[in-house]
């Protein structure tokens, strides 16, 4: 079946890009080539070629030469480049979304808010940039002198995910550019025209030629990968994916003892109490649930909800979800796009399927949309969901809303710790000890309390457990970029 293309028009067509970007120069020719395509029509939209370990290996040295100059400019200029690369992103947001849409299949008006959001990251760290402190010391030895200074830790690897194209990038790149390190980004191979067009723009912001390197690769994913984990050039690597892929990372960089941060899976609970705000909590609920069409490592993935409520709270939600409108993310009035393959769609069907055989109700059936394309998928939501189902072990990834019901605070954050993974969690009361007593007790890197939607570049965002370290947004997200070096001077005379 064909479905109708909806090839958007840019205003500056220059941010289209298809090759690689390195030191400085678009490359565009290799030996072999890959196809993007538009999830929700599944037609080929750009042909970019498919880099191997030898262009990746040209980035590096290109990076680790830049920053032997880049980590030498001022703090007041790369906080000039950054400013600078917000202000372009901001004055191209519509385009750089329609890029995000065209590959991803979110909805346009998602597609916009994350260009925002991850905008706000480089000017954020354009104004963190000049506030890298160190501390002054007095050690036990009175003749002696001690203090401490922040340095960029070098070449960074970043290998993003295609949920979201530009904001991860943005979130890694810009505290790694304020501390004065080069970067390498290795975008993932179903969304590489995001990070291209982000290149393009730091090229017009005034970077230096080097200091941005992009290698896009299908078939070479695993080859560069080892490269960039391995390589001694690279002194830094921020993934966000899989806990799968980031254990294996993480074998592999340990090799060169290279500083790592992960951004992991993630199973998040929402916890909703008897006494939440019901109206307020089905919207908050319904935002982090469906949004990107639940394909956000920190959405949903787990609804216990207060079994004095779950009968109103459920038939409120579902309303909610009826209203939601799915579509091509271009035609208008669409709020939810596709998913991005059909590997999505069958792990939410084989989720599904197990609650419903174990006796989760069904309220609303959701399944398959064909009329509106290869990987569109209508939500699916289940009420009384048995707490040993597939899917409170495993990430969905997708548009299934399932409730479980609980009847004592001890039993349900019993259920909510239950996992490996410890990521973002979310608390619903109108009962501040409630909430906070909860938060406290939840094993997760992040507790949401009484909102649905908490991604800011002021805040921390980071896991515990299997779902990673390290922090990325906030003052302490530059921390990661930078090694703390100890200057101690001795024999100091007494005046």
């Amino acid at each position: 079946m064909g479905f109708q293309s909806f090839k958007p028009t840019f205003r500056n067509e220059d941010l289209v890009r298809r090759g690689a970007y390195i030191n400085g120069e678009w490359i565009t020719s290799a030996k072999e080539s890959f196809n993007v395509t538009d999830p929700a029509t599944d037609q080929v939209i750009a042909e970019l070629p498919d880099f191997d370990s030898g262009e990746a290996e040209a980035a590096l040295k290109a990076a680790h030469a830049s920053f032997q100059s880049y980590k030498k400019t001022s703090p007041t200029q790369r906080s000039e480049w950054l400013r600078n690369l917000y202000d372009l992103i901001m004055e191209n947001a519509e385009d750089l979304a329609a890029i995000v849409t065209w590959e991803n299949g979110k909805s346009l008006r998602e597609a916009l808010v994350e260009i925002r959001y991850g905008a706000t990251f480089f000017k954020w760290f354009s104004e963190e940039a000049l506030r890298l402190y160190g501390t002054t010391i007095q050690p036990s030895n009175p003749g002696n002198r001690a203090f401490t200074i922040r340095q960029p830790v070098g070449v960074c690897a970043l290998i993003c995910p295609w949920n979201f194209p530009n904001a991860m990038i943005s979130r890694k790149a810009a505290p790694a550019l304020a501390a004065g390190c080069t970067v390498i980004i290795k975008p993932d191979p179903q969304t590489p025209l995001s990070s291209l067009a982000l290149a393009h723009l730091a090229e017009k912001a005034g970077f230096p030629p080097g200091v941005i390197n992009v290698v896009p690769t299908s078939k070479y994913t695993k080859d560069i990968g080892v490269l960039l984990c391995e390589s001694s050039l690279v002194r830094k690597v921020s993934f966000t994916g899989s806990t799968a892929v980031g254990k294996i990372l993480m074998q592999q960089a340990a090799s060169t003892v290279k500083k790592v941060s992960f951004e992991l899976g993630g199973n998040a609970p929402v916890i909703i109490m008897g006494d939440a705000d019901m109206e307020k909590t089905v919207e908050e609920v319904l935002a982090t649930k469906f949004r990107g069409m639940g394909q956000t490592c920190i959405c949903a993935n787990r609804l216990y909800v207060h079994r004095s409520i779950i009968d109103d709270f459920s038939s409120r939600l579902v309303k909610k979800v009826e209203g939601l409108k799915l579509g091509n993310g271009f035609q208008e009035g669409v709020t939810h796009g596709s998913l991005i393959n059909n590997a999505a769609i069958e792990k939410v069907e084989r989720h599904a399927k197990d609650a419903i055989e174990r006796g989760a109700k069904v309220l609303l059936p959701g399944g398959r949309a064909p009329e509106l394309g290869p990987h569109f998928y209508s939500p699916t939501v289940l009420s009384d969901v048995k707490p040993d189902s597939v899917l409170t072990r495993e990430e969905t990834f997708g548009p299934l809303c399932a409730m479980i019901p609980f009847d004592t605070v001890e039993e349900v954050v019993g259920y909510a710790n239950d996992t490996q993974y410890g990521l973002a969690s979310y608390v619903f009361s109108e009962n501040i000890k409630t909430v906070y007593s909860i938060a406290e007790a939840l094993d997760f890197g992040m507790v949401a309390c009484n909102t649905g939607l908490f991604s800011d570049s002021m805040v921390p965002f980071g896991g515990i457990k299997e779902s990673g370290f390290g922090i990325e947004g906030s003052l302490h997200g530059i921390n990661d970029y930078t090694v703390l070096k100890t200057v101690t001077i001795g024999n100091v005379p007494t005046l």
